[in-house]
């Protein structure tokens, strides 16, 4: 569920971020890279001579009969077929061989225990999701850090960990340290089925898991294939901000049914919008926001570039903070300052606060959705500026009533994503995804 935009948040203190230098062109993968299509594709070969499999995610609530059966056990679960059938819309016989066909791929499972009493027969024997034998893995990529997960069938996290960004010569190195990190990572978890691995990252991604980010100096960045050969796993890929969006109806499918926008700001600034239950995924390559005007700025922006990322980003503020004399090295410590009373350091968030409120509700007037849900660390890591937030958009929007919420996820959205994309092809078609893992 999301919260409303003036309720108080729980943080998160985050390791150190490491510094990297500046931007570069590297090297880029020599291989001849295939005419991607869209959905599951064989790309080479794997460790051990199974294919390498990278799936084009699709971000959406997906209308198969056995994508909404297991969307249903999941929302719902325990429950029992009539009431699934009332729940989707579909036959009884129809949810009956699509629970068959779950419950043979052990992707369902039946609670015996529950069933009334008196009960003949298997359709009476409630059925819920089985989150005890499978999970997937999430990756998502940041410009400074990394996080690795591990999820349920529920979209949960069962485990988590953090490691710097790599720094490296060629984008294929810095993925192989990742990929290790990630195929030892989940190597804890032998006793269950790894069904899937998913990558969140930020820049443009492309049919093929290939990454242009130029944060990252990244070009044609083959992602998808150096993941899936370090972790011997399907793959999918997917641009950061949009598999955010993606979670957000992962939790709350009822947003089928409206529109919204989905605004991140943290190290990077992005939007993804989202309608008819499907995030839009721009062929071009996610909206870059980066480069807008932000209006006139006390604090923030010494270097007057007047534009939104370098702004109103970690390293902006703390680019102003230490522009101001403040002795800080990162984010966190701008924000023990301002918890510990230093009026700079809380005006500097504050102002922080105040130019993406201007910038969610210029978003907003462009794209008019249902609701607005605010995503990221720079909303959730202060949420005492959230009012400065919602007071800017007011004041700047055309319409003055937005429903402006923040992200279920707070602190942890970049795990959510990933989890997001590593449960996509699940969700979206288990039986075709199962067959693909056999």
């Amino acid at each position: 569920m999301t919260v409303t935009v003036d309720q108080p948040i729980r943080t998160a203190t985050l390791s150190s971020p490491v510094r990297r230098p500046a931007t570069r062109s590297l090297p880029r993968r020599p291989a001849a890279r295939p005419t991607p299509i869209p959905g599951l594709e064989p790309r080479g070969v794997r460790r051990g001579g199974r294919p390498i499999q990278i799936a084009t995610p699709r971000l959406e609530l997906s209308d198969k009969p056995a994508a909404l059966v297991l969307r249903t056990a999941r929302l719902s679960g325990p429950i029992f077929r009539d009431d699934a059938a009332e729940a989707t819309g579909l036959s009884i016989s129809t949810v009956n061989r699509q629970v068959g066909a779950l419950l043979k791929a052990g992707l369902l499972r039946e609670r015996a225990d529950l069933a009334p009493a008196g009960a003949i027969g298997r359709p009476r024997l409630p059925f819920e999701i089985n989150v005890t034998d499978f999970l997937t893995l999430g990756i998502h990529i940041g410009y400074k850090v990394t996080s690795i997960t591990t999820h349920d069938l529920l979209h949960r996290v069962v485990g988590a960990i953090q490691i710097p960004t790599p720094i490296a010569e060629t984008p294929e190195q810095t993925l192989t340290a990742i990929g290790d990190s990630a195929r030892r990572f989940v190597g804890r978890w032998s006793n269950r089925r790894v069904l899937w691995a998913g990558v969140a990252i930020g820049g443009r991604v492309a049919p093929g898991g290939f990454v242009d980010h130029p944060r990252l100096g990244w070009s044609e960045a083959p992602v998808g294939t150096v993941i899936a050969e370090a972790v011997g796993l399907p793959v999918s890929v997917a641009s950061h901000v949009e598999a955010m969006a993606a979670a957000e109806l992962v939790v709350n499918p009822s947003d089928k049914r409206s529109s919204f926008l989905y605004f991140y700001a943290r190290e990077m600034v992005g939007i993804a919008f989202s309608v008819d239950g499907a995030v839009h995924t721009p062929t071009a390559g996610p909206p870059v926001i980066g480069h807008f005007p932000t209006g006139a700025t006390t604090l923030l922006d010494p270097q007057h570039t007047g534009r939104l990322e370098p702004t109103a980003s970690d390293t902006g503020v703390v680019e102003a903070a230490v522009a101001l004399g403040l002795d800080v090295d990162d984010i966190e410590g701008v924000h023990a300052l301002a918890r510990s009373g230093d009026a700079t350091a809380r005006a500097l968030l504050e102002e922080r606060a105040t130019v993406l409120g201007r910038a969610v509700a210029l978003m907003a007037d462009i794209f008019n959705p249902d609701h607005i849900i605010l995503g990221g660390q720079a909303f959730t890591d202060n949420p005492s500026t959230l009012p400065l937030v919602a007071a800017a958009i007011r004041e700047t929007s055309v319409s003055p009533k937005r429903d402006v919420r923040v992200s279920h996820s707070g602190v942890t959205v970049q795990q959510q994503a990933a989890g997001a994309v590593s449960l996509d092809a699940v969700y979206s078609d288990p039986l075709e995804a199962l067959a693909a893992t056999a």
